[in-house]
């Protein structure tokens, strides 16, 4: 008799021991969390046989671009692209560069990055004590990376005759700051913010998970948002011999058809090169 209590005791013991561990770990399974960057395939210059240069930019407010957006605050492992940007400048996992320096030359330190983004006003308001005179005050609005909603991407688009493939391969990344008049309302333009090399940064996308609204045992990255080209964008610029944007020459929906013209061409680039 005592040995069958002492079984039930120890049964108990251990449901409660799991139940416990189970308790303790955020997911039913456990995380594999070495994931490397999958590595670009050989590439010479004499198999370059045409290439381009394209500017794009991807709106993170898009229905496919969501996972670059949320969550605004770091949840489960989980964090904005701003986010991971701005950690791993902090850390020095990354160098930034200058917001128009998209040949990577000139280095732009975290300071100067937070101190462009930084923005006071001066205004003038009554004290908070008799006689409640009225005096000028300085407000220090601090950056908030949820006001960064555009990304920039530099790539360069080539066929390889070796694998007789269209490849592209991304160059640079530029986080787009739009900014607004007084009332919240009108558009006064966009600030990009700096530049970073996209192969240094592939170390840190790779370790920095994203949702998957599909599965969210299938691990993804945002190297794997960038690598399987898992996002929606629009071109603004193309190489060319006035080294000038669409918009400057291109408004409205013009400027959508022309970035629908340069897609259209890199398609018909590809499929010229075969015969049937």
């Amino acid at each position: 008799m005592k040995t069958f209590i002492s079984k039930i005791v120890c049964l108990l013991i251990l449901s409660t021991g799991v139940s416990f561990v189970n308790a303790q770990r955020p997911n039913v399974y456990d995380a594999d969390s070495a994931k490397s960057v999958v590595p670009y395939s050989p590439l010479r210059e004499a198999d370059v046989f045409w290439s381009k240069r394209i500017w794009r930019v991807i709106d993170m407010r898009e229905k496919i671009n969501l996972p670059f957006y949320y969550p605004t605050v770091a949840v489960d492992g989980l964090k904005s692209f701003m986010q991971v940007l701005l950690d791993a400048l902090k850390d020095s996992s990354i160098t930034a560069f200058e917001p128009g320096d998209d040949q990577f030359y000139i280095p732009f330190s975290v300071q100067q990055i937070y101190a462009s983004l930084t923005d006071t006003e001066h205004v003038t308001l009554p004290q908070t004590e008799p006689p409640y005179n009225m005096v000028e005050t300085t407000i220090v609005k601090k950056f908030d990376p949820t006001t960064v909603t555009k990304i920039r991407l530099k790539e360069d688009w080539f066929f390889d005759k070796q694998r007789s493939v269209m490849d592209v391969r991304i160059i640079g990344i530029c986080p787009i700051l739009e900014e607004y008049e007084s009332d919240g309302v009108t558009l006064k333009g966009s600030k990009p913010l700096f530049w970073v090399y996209f192969p240094q940064a592939r170390n840190v996308f790779v370790k920095a998970k994203v949702f998957n609204r599909f599965n969210t045992v299938q691990r993804l990255t945002y190297d794997d948002l960038f690598f399987k080209r898992m996002f929606g964008s629009y071109i603004y610029k193309e190489s060319n011999v006035y080294d000038r944007t669409i918009q400057e020459y291109a408004k409205g929906m013009d400027a959508l058809l022309e970035s629908d013209r340069i897609k259209n061409d890199i398609f018909l680039t590809e499929h010229d090169l075969w015969e049937y």
